[in-house]
């Protein structure tokens, strides 16, 4: 009988000052399946991801030279012809001190896929990451042929958005949010609603990420954020696709 054939072997770039903790995680990633590389510091981090892209960044926020934040809006940041693009697609899930709130909430406006508060459980960061690996590269959402609507282009194979024939880079959960309201046009939901069908039951985060993705969905596709033209919001209930 053949035996089954083992995956591919996902990479988890662990970004912590504190050795202590990268150590702790890598023991329990590598538990679990996963390779692990590690950084001390933001530049360390850049240098690692200049050598290879991982599957997912594990990202403190507080970290010396570029700390998690400037890093985070470094990766997400378009650069003049394309160089790094592959990086605004990584799944970043960061590491942030218990009670601040603004911080988890500035770092998912700039790109984040999940936060979790120290002290936290290691179980539970596996956790996570499983989760928003398997939400980045959910089969479901990529089914289909091209969407097309004035002005805008999905193409869920190759999972990109052009708008009025210009590339956008958006991230792997921007494009799935994208994409799911794009299958649903002129369908209100509501922010749990939209938890639910795109980040999963397994998200245990801040029910405002739903309006930070939608703010930066609109800054990226919209020719006036302001007055978007095609993620409305309907005011006390939700968000909908105008097409």
């Amino acid at each position: 009988m053949a035996l089954p054939v083992a995956g591919p072997t996902r990479t988890v770039l662990v970004v912590d000052d504190e050795a202590t903790i990268r150590d702790v995680i890598r023991r329990y990633l590598e538990r679990d399946g996963f390779a692990v590389r590690e950084a001390g510091d933001g530049f360390a981090a850049l240098d690692a991801l200049s050598e290879s892209l991982p599957d997912l960044i594990v990202l403190d926020l507080m970290l010396p030279g570029i700390d998690g934040l400037a890093l985070t809006r470094q990766l997400r940041t378009p650069k003049p012809g394309g160089e790094h693009e592959a990086w605004q697609r990584i799944p970043i899930v960061m590491l942030t001190a218990r009670g601040e709130t603004s911080d988890r909430i500035r770092g998912l406006d700039l790109g984040a896929d999940d936060y979790l508060a120290k002290p936290f459980s290691p179980q539970e960061l596996v956790s996570r990451i499983r989760a928003v690996l398997r939400r980045a590269g959910e089969p479901a959402l990529s089914e289909g042929q091209e969407l097309i609507f004035d002005g805008l282009r999905l193409d869920p194979s190759a999972r990109t958005a052009v708008v009025n024939g210009h590339s956008v880079a958006l991230t792997a959960k921007e494009f799935d949010l994208l994409w799911f309201f794009a299958r649903h046009p002129r369908q209100v939901f509501t922010r749990s609603q939209l938890l639910d069908s795109v980040w999963g039951q397994e998200f245990y985060g801040d029910p405002s990420t739903v309006t930070v993705h939608i703010r930066r969905l609109r800054e990226k596709i919209e020719a006036d954020a302001s007055q978007p033209q095609f993620l409305l919001t309907v005011w006390g209930v939700g968000y909908k696709f105008e097409s």
